[in-house]
């Protein structure tokens, strides 16, 4: 398996990819979160997630921070929208199809995300989201190729993060590593509903 994990911040990632490791599985981490906000919340998220990387020895992708696009893509006519609501759904759907894109264009056959171990999120949007851009993923890229004869393999993997006690060695790690854990999921529109 060469695991793409697109990662949403330390805590969440953690525990997950310490059991990765033990697993032998080494994945890449695909940083993309221009839902964050403010930018600084975003650099200290980041440099998080860098820091434990490299303490794991593993390779981090950073995508491009832009909170503007993601404004339009995301959040716009949604601003008023619950947490677990549409304006998630299509935030999980724009950060995951940016992940499976590189995926794609990277020779990963495999696709996950941390996001699937917060307690913020539905699990069900977040494999939904994930299936729907891997699809997307492969259907533009069968596009952009066509007198290519087989298009490149990619899954998504819905290994449910919550389970095997990963919650309660998420919460050790935090201590264990001091990791900055955030009280809200990433946006303005999360600040506001986490009050």
């Amino acid at each position: 398996m060469r695991l793409l994990l697109h990662t949403c911040c330390a805590p969440c990632s953690s525990a997950i990819i310490e059991t990765l490791l033990k697993e032998g599985v080494q994945p890449v981490i695909y940083y993309c979160n221009p839902n964050i906000y403010p930018y600084e919340e975003y650099l200290i998220r980041k440099n998080e997630c860098s820091r434990y990387a490299a303490e794991c020895s593993l390779e981090i992708v950073d995508a491009d921070y832009d909170h503007e696009a993601w404004l339009q893509n995301c959040a716009l006519g949604r601003e008023d929208q619950p947490e677990r609501g549409s304006r998630c759904m299509e935030c999980f759907k724009y950060r995951l199809l940016r992940a499976a894109r590189y995926a794609l264009d990277n020779g990963f056959d495999t696709l996950s995300t941390t996001l699937a171990s917060s307690r913020w999120k539905s699990l069900d949007q977040i494999n939904a989201a994930g299936r729907w851009s891997v699809e997307k993923a492969l259907a533009e890229y069968s596009d952009a190729h066509p007198g290519q004869s087989a298009v490149p393999a990619l899954e998504w993997w819905d290994r449910n993060w919550r389970k095997g006690g990963l919650q309660e060695r998420r919460n050790q790690l935090i201590r264990e590593k001091n990791f900055y854990n955030q009280l809200y999921c990433g946006c303005e529109f999360s600040v506001r509903n986490s009050k």
